[in-house]
């Protein structure tokens, strides 16, 4: 039977494409706004793009963030992309929004200094930290001028080279997150959809 995997609509996603990455890779993706359905879902994904103050704000209009607490206590399958990444954060540099605090730690811009350009975009490599059914080795699709910091080593699954070493892949027990986009990612990122959908955490 195919995993069956709910996109979480907060109104900054690019969710037809990734709804389409995972029905290529056998799944049946369904997308909501619906905290109820959040609650009955197997598996869930929070992919997104912009920034955290303004998604923190709209996950809050519709009671969408308590949902997300309450299903990560579960202990079901999470997925977050991206955008979706940053808001397992404490808080966000940019408008010093608070965010779901799943995961010590802050997002804050590359620095001014950095000598690549900012934002970070094109491919990369995600060098693991540890082993982990989800998150191996590879190059991924990156676009973002914001990155998690001071995010303790226990969370940490894969970093990245970008003029400084970002932490790129964070988890720990039933949730995953990756700063790049899986559905950008060809070969590799659909690689990753397919052993989250496959994961038993």
């Amino acid at each position: 039977m195919s995993a069956s995997v709910t996109l979480v609509d907060y109104g900054m996603g690019n969710l037809p494409n990734v709804a389409r990455a995972f029905e290529r890779v056998g799944a049946r993706a369904s997308v909501t706004d619906d905290p109820g359905a959040i609650e009955r879902a197997e598996r869930v994904v929070v992919p997104g793009v912009g920034a955290c103050g303004d998604a923190m704000a709209n996950l809050r209009a519709k009671g969408l963030d308590r949902a997300l607490l309450d299903w990560l206590a579960t202990g079901r399958p999470f997925l977050g992309i991206c955008l979706g990444l940053q808001l397992l954060l404490e808080r966000a540099e940019e408008g010093d929004a608070t965010c779901l605090g799943v995961i010590p730690g802050r997002v804050e811009a590359f620095p001014e200094d950095l000598e690549l350009p900012v934002p970070h975009m094109g491919w990369n490599e995600v060098e693991p930290e540890r082993e982990h059914p989800v998150v191996r080795r590879g190059h991924f699709y990156f676009v973002h001028g914001f990155r998690a910091a001071h995010v303790p080593d226990e969370y940490c699954l894969g970093r990245t080279e970008h003029g400084e070493r970002f932490v790129s892949a964070v988890g720990r027990e039933n949730f995953v997150a990756v700063q790049f986009h899986p559905e950008k990612s060809q070969r590799a990122g659909l690689d990753l959809l397919e052993r989250f959908c496959g994961w038993s955490p």
